[in-house]
């Protein structure tokens, strides 16, 4: 006789699968198998490790990264094996316990505008004091100055026009003027962020990792500020001490894709507001986002999840209309999207994409992005898989994993999905300080065992 099998959810942010077995004398016999999403996520970053060491997969070394050393290489996450504490140390421990000992109580009785601005304070302490264990300079002011960076081609645009109808023409590796690797690899709006404040007389690499990190730490405000706005108010106080206490925040300083995980997330905040001014910026912001880099044009999924949820059209409408602007904006200076992006596929294997393996890299994505949302989310996944914004997000990462255009580094360049993920911490039942505390504890031990790139 074949026994019926089913899975149904149960606490702790487990799937609970209950098979049920014909005993001898006629009575079923119930067994269950728990399957944990923090341990799963524990088990994907280990087989990573594991196969790409030893497969010898992982890329290190000069011979993938001139002048690096032999322990500067994938681990999956991209950085240098150096043990090391700095000034951010007692700092970053500091901030983890005030948020771990207050944020919960805070966020659920203070007035919700001081609760944010409380989180955005918070967020802004908590990035800064990670980025400071590696100390100022290599922690934020020269993760942007590096010769594959935006900072590099900044003295070399002098006529931004001229910059914006040339663009497309200098993507491609391999000829005289090509742009460097993360200027070529992005739409022009990334570069034109760091042109812009460059021209406000805030040059240099100290002023452009504060503006990533400014920018970044919206996510603390723009991700509860959705979730409310969708009818879960509750579910947004919870989710507040952990978008404050993320573990992407290693990455969020110092880090472009900070910059474009904050003007993203505050878009759909906007739209998620449904008014019409909100409707409008919100478009702005999700339109430019499509020019700071070309994989945001997958958050639409999110922003028309938005919409349906809050069933408000008009917001739909007013938002792609005012992202329509800002691509006819600049297509009228020269630059036309879809062009950039089919050269940036070519430009993409022209490089180091070729050395990594497809088969590899669309499992392993998902460890690096493990380290990226902590314990705490992954194991409050299976619980929020009926929770729009979530399953939103979790759609758009797998569409990233599968074109096969996001091999490694995703703890960056997922930043602006995996902040979405987040709200999933607030479906774990009862006390979630020790929750909190692993959250902490995942970013301190990434930050004092590894020279992240980023």
């Amino acid at each position: 006789m074949t026994p019926p099998n089913f899975l149904r959810s149960c606490d702790g942010g487990r799937f609970q699968l209950v098979v049920v077995l014909a005993g001898h004398y006629g009575r079923p016999v119930s067994r269950a198998v728990k399957i944990r999403g923090d341990v799963v996520a524990l088990a994907l970053l280990v087989a990573a490790i594991a196969v790409g060491f030893g497969f010898g997969i992982r890329l290190y070394g000069s011979k993938h990264f001139p002048g690096a050393p032999d322990t500067f290489g994938e681990w999956p996450i991209l950085g240098q094996w150096a043990p090391h504490i700095g000034i951010g140390t007692p700092l970053s421990i500091m901030v983890a316990i005030a948020v771990v000992a207050w944020g919960p109580s805070l966020a659920s009785r203070l007035p919700w505008r001081k609760a944010l601005l409380l989180g955005y304070v918070a967020s802004v302490s908590w990035i800064v004091s990670l980025a400071l264990i590696d100390g100022w300079q290599p922690g934020i002011a020269e993760q942007l100055t590096s010769p594959d960076e935006y900072l590099k081609e900044v003295p070399g645009i002098t006529d931004i026009g001229v910059f914006l109808r040339t663009f497309s023409s200098r993507i491609l590796d391999f000829q005289p003027d090509s742009w460097t690797t993360h200027v070529s690899g992005h739409p022009p709006g990334a570069t034109l962020v760091f042109v812009w404040l460059d021209h406000l007389g805030l040059s240099g690499g100290g002023w452009a990792g504060m503006l990533c990190i400014l920018v970044g730490a919206l996510t603390a405000v723009a991700v509860p500020v959705a979730v409310a706005a969708l009818g879960k108010p509750e579910l947004a106080k919870a989710t507040l001490p952990f978008i404050v206490l993320f573990p992407g925040a290693v990455w969020l300083g110092t880090s472009a894709d900070a910059m474009f995980a904050g003007v993203t997330a505050t878009g759909i905040a906007l739209l998620a507001m449904r008014t019409k001014l909100s409707a409008l910026a919100g478009g702005l912001l999700l339109g430019f986002g499509a020019f700071l880099s070309y994989g945001l044009v997958l958050i639409a999924v999110v922003a028309l999840v938005v919409c349906a949820v809050t069933r408000s059209w008009r917001t739909l409408v007013l938002g792609v209309l005012a992202a329509c602007a800002v691509v006819a904006v600049f297509a009228w200076a020269g630059f036309w999207w879809f062009d950039g992006y089919h050269l940036v596929v070519e430009r993409y294997y022209q490089g180091i994409a070729n050395d990594r393996p497809y088969w590899y890299w669309v499992w392993a994505n998902l460890a690096c992005l493990a380290l990226v949302i902590g314990p705490a989310v992954a194991a409050g996944l299976p619980r929020a898989r009926r929770f729009s914004l979530v399953v939103a997000a979790i759609v758009v990462i797998l569409m990233a994993d599968i074109s096969g255009l996001s091999k490694s580094e995703v703890e960056r360049i997922w930043l602006p999905f995996a902040v979405w993920l987040v709200p999933a911490a607030g479906f774990l039942p009862g006390t979630r300080r020790w929750w909190l505390v692993a959250q902490a504890g995942t970013a301190l031990m990434v930050n004092h065992l590894l020279l992240t790139n980023w």
